[in-house]
């Protein structure tokens, strides 16, 4: 204790700094947690007497109803189906998109084209998903410009309806990821790249390596303790497919290969007021992604040695 209040004594300035995002994490993050106790009653809002709280915690406790509820479903078997195919094939092709554009990017030697190349790729992340979805949908549509490329170069020879073609949903929800990740996400790994001693490229050089040579032998080992953090991380997130994209981008049409567990949970928690049903489900996810975020991360030291704990 003596030594923890000289430490605290001596970085108290930093610790200043460090107190609202403190704070913050306790009332956003942990504090919000009682709520979880919501998936294992049957909560109705304005049923009781007293607030919110004396509400909750006055619900008929119903165990693991919900759960059992939601395993047994019909609905389960496919919105499992459609949320780990769109997280795997998303993960699939926007987890190594951003390293080889940041390697790419690494490369380029001219300033001013390598500043444009960052400008445009990093541009879709800061535009809302509202904004992207009507981008998406007007390139793809009848007489959007995809259509019309595809026309003028012979490889179809009537429009094609994207956004009704079930066939083809799953793809375009991993691309229009990939569109607008990839650029933001490269940050991580061109900071990575720029902690690359020039004196190992120089030695590659006159050891008579090439491009491919130093990218191999010198760059992606350079990376690799970023990738395997990052992989990690993105392993948790396997269940979880995204809300936004599907949301905006779905249609009746597509609606059997486009409803995963998010738009779901919301379609039954916000829309029908099923509030303790959506409170399950959502602990169903968080516990599948801690378990895969420790399964992962002790695989990961076991292979490679590195890991988050």
């Amino acid at each position: 204790m003596e030594q923890l209040g000289k430490r605290l004594k001596k970085s108290k300035n930093l610790y200043i700094l460090l107190l609202p995002s403190f704070i913050w994490v306790i009332i956003f993050a942990y504090f919000p947690i009682y709520g979880v106790y919501m998936a294992f009653v049957n909560y109705q809002p304005g049923v009781g007497n007293g607030g919110f709280l004396m509400q909750l915690f006055t619900s008929k406790f119903v165990g693991f109803s919900w759960f059992h509820y939601f395993f047994t479903s019909s609905d389960f078997y496919i919105l499992m189906r459609n949320t780990l195919c769109q997280s795997l094939l998303s993960f699939a092709l926007s987890f190594p998109a951003p390293i080889i554009l940041a390697i790419a990017l690494n490369e380029v030697k001219i300033g001013p084209l390598k500043k444009a190349v960052q400008t445009a790729s990093y541009l879709p992340y800061f535009i809302s998903w509202v904004i992207a979805a009507n981008i998406i949908v007007t390139l793809l549509s009848s007489d959007g410009a995809v259509n019309n490329i595809l026309i003028a170069l012979g490889l179809v020879s009537e429009p094609v309806i994207f956004m009704q073609k079930p066939n083809l949903f799953w793809l375009i929800i991993a691309l229009s990821n990939v569109w607008k990740d990839s650029g933001y996400n490269s940050v991580i790994y061109l900071a990575a790249i720029s902690g690359i001693n020039p004196e190992l490229y120089e030695s590659c050089t006159i050891d008579g390596a090439n491009k491919l040579d130093r990218i191999r032998y010198i760059i992606l080992p350079a990376l690799k303790p970023t990738i395997v953090v990052l992989l990690i991380l993105s392993s948790s997130n396997i269940i979880n497919a995204g809300f936004d994209q599907q949301f905006l981008l779905m249609n009746q049409t597509v609606m059997s290969v486009a409803d995963v567990i998010d738009t779901y949970n919301y379609r039954y928690g916000l829309v029908r007021g099923m509030f303790s049903y959506a409170t399950a489900i959502g602990l169903f996810k968080s516990v599948i992604s801690f378990i895969l975020l420790v399964t992962v991360n002790k695989l990961s030291k076991k292979l490679s040695d590195q890991g988050l704990f």
